[in-house]
């Protein structure tokens, strides 16, 4: 039965999806495809397919808690479509995360977090932890994006891994999530027909953060979240010390990417192999991959 909720999630992107595009389209709700050499107009915030998808497709197994954690899921999609509307700037999206976030402090989850074998017991400071733990990884996904079929690629890896460790709701939201996830690539995937805009990344971000928390898989979420927070890191050092310049990824007339002035985890990718944009993003599942082997294997141990 619980098989049915993914396939359900799957089906519905496949379908949904292009009729948001269309809509997004007519609506003129489009972005420029900037690492093709003709910057084709895509249509954006097809990420509304996955806010539909993934409560309908769990309606038949509701309960206290799936209802708690569609409620977040969806208001950080709310949030989304305000930054795909408005470009909201950084620091009010993310203070508009942290509002949102605040219904987890009340999700009534044991405050115990299993770090890879040792158990760390926060307390009365877990509301706060788990909070700030959705709240960042809806940001790091949002943050590790802008090539075709990336961040709903490696969200649908992180949230299978979670689901292959985890159980009961956990698993279920994990499963739906990852297929619907799936649907949805099927449209964005070299070369995207729709972007999901960050009514889309902040969603399903969300939602990984959600599945930890619930599951009880905190570390080993954080540990799948590397690359993004890697990515964060080295923005944010850029920035911190004067080193982050104007400027954007080129494509060359080859197809090969030219990596952006300012340092990031992709740039640093660019500037050590020489990659077209499907291969980019290609690198970057195969290390999420391998990260999930990795969360896999030690969760067997451990």
């Amino acid at each position: 039965m619980i098989a049915a909720a993914p396939l359900i999630g799957l089906t519905l992107t496949l379908i949904l999806t292009p009729y948001v595009a269309t809509r997004m389209k007519r609506a003129g709700i489009i972005g420029r495809d900037i690492h093709k050499m003709n910057q084709p107009e895509v249509a954006e915030m097809g990420g509304i397919a996955i806010l539909l998808a993934i409560p309908l497709a769990l309606s038949p197994f509701m309960d206290e808690k799936i209802v708690g954690v569609l409620t977040v899921f969806l208001l950080f999609g709310v949030v989304g479509i305000i930054d795909d509307l408005t470009n909201l700037r950084q620091l009010h999206k993310v203070v508009l995360s942290l509002l949102v976030s605040v219904p987890v402090a009340f999700f009534g989850i044991a405050p115990e977090v299993d770090i890879f074998g040792y158990t760390l017991n926060l307390g009365v400071l877990y509301p706060v932890f788990a909070v700030l733990f959705v709240t960042g990884s809806a940001n790091l996904v949002n943050m590790l994006a802008g090539f075709n079929g990336l961040e709903i690629g490696t969200s649908a890896i992180i949230l299978g891994i979670l689901a292959l460790i985890t159980d009961g709701n956990a698993r279920l939201i994990a499963l739906t999530g990852m297929g619907t996830a799936l649907g949805f690539l099927w449209w964005n995937r070299y070369p995207a027909r729709v972007f999901p805009g960050d009514t889309g990344t902040l969603g399903l971000g969300a939602l990984i953060g959600l599945v930890a928390i619930t599951g009880k898989v905190e570390a080993y979420a954080a540990l799948l979240l590397l690359p993004h927070f890697l990515d964060f890191t080295i923005k944010a050092t850029g920035v911190r010390f004067g080193v982050r310049r104007h400027g954007r990824t080129r494509i060359l007339p080859d197809g090969t990417l030219q990596a952006p002035p300012y340092p990031s985890f992709l740039g640093t990718i660019m500037r050590k192999v020489r990659v077209t944009e499907p291969k980019l993003v290609a690198i970057v599942w195969l290390i999420e991959l391998t990260l999930g082997l990795l969360v896999w294997a030690l969760h067997q141990l451990l």
